[in-house]
């Protein structure tokens, strides 16, 4: 069935939602609101209009669902992937670029990982201010280590990734395949310094309605 390019099958409900987040920031604000999704431990990776649907979505969900919102922007719809030590999860974000400068959208239920404004050269630079958070909430141990390349979501257009109403698993499944660059050679992960105390605590803060993480990716 042919749809409007412009609305990319989404409803004129569904469409009105998302072209309202005028800018990155207010995507942010719209995912932050979104409640934490671990559907009691069963994996999950929906799409855009189940996300909106359900009103729930985890770090890959909430990715997706801010490169949809992006592109209504006029933005290209690219997430990237953080991957971490076999031990820690990967997280997922929305990247953007403005004025030459890029910036992310994340959703995760830490107090960081969070948004980062388009200030960043490119994504090596973005990615790399998320690496002094990212570590073991036990013991300290710093764990961020690749990141892909972006993803251009449009690849799929002809799956209907913003509107289909099964599991897009073949999303964060491409995402894993695709080309990853290493951010530390083998001397710095040995002379990595582990998070203080303080900083421990702090990174245990989370909102309420955290649950179990069932799948690779962080929330």
């Amino acid at each position: 069935m042919a749809f409007k390019e412009e609305m990319w099958g989404l409803s004129e409900g569904e469409y009105s939602i998302l072209k309202e987040l005028k800018t990155p920031a207010r995507i942010q604000d719209f995912i932050n609101r979104l409640k934490m999704n671990y559907d009691d431990g069963n994996d999950t990776c929906m799409s855009p209009r189940m996300v909106l649907s359900r009103g729930k979505a985890h770090c890959v969900e909430g990715a997706i669902l801010a490169a949809a919102a992006l592109r209504l922007q006029g933005y290209p719809p690219l997430i990237v992937d953080l991957e971490a030590t076999k031990d820690d999860y990967d997280h997922v974000i929305a990247v953007f670029q403005k004025n030459g400068h890029w910036g992310a959208i994340g959703k995760t239920a830490h107090a960081v990982l969070r948004y980062r404004e388009p200030i960043y050269r490119d994504i090596r630079e973005l990615v790399m201010s998320f690496f002094h958070e990212y570590f073991l909430s036990k013991e300290g141990r710093k764990t961020l280590r690749t990141f892909s390349e972006p993803l251009d979501l449009s690849i799929f257009d002809s799956k209907r990734w913003m509107t289909s109403e099964k599991d897009v698993w073949y999303i964060p499944e491409k995402l894993t395949q695709i080309k990853h660059f290493p951010i530390l050679s083998r001397g710095q992960i040995a002379s990595l310094r582990n998070a203080d105390l303080i900083e421990i605590e702090a990174g245990k803060l989370i909102e309420k309605g955290m649950g179990p993480l069932g799948s690779k990716f962080k929330s």
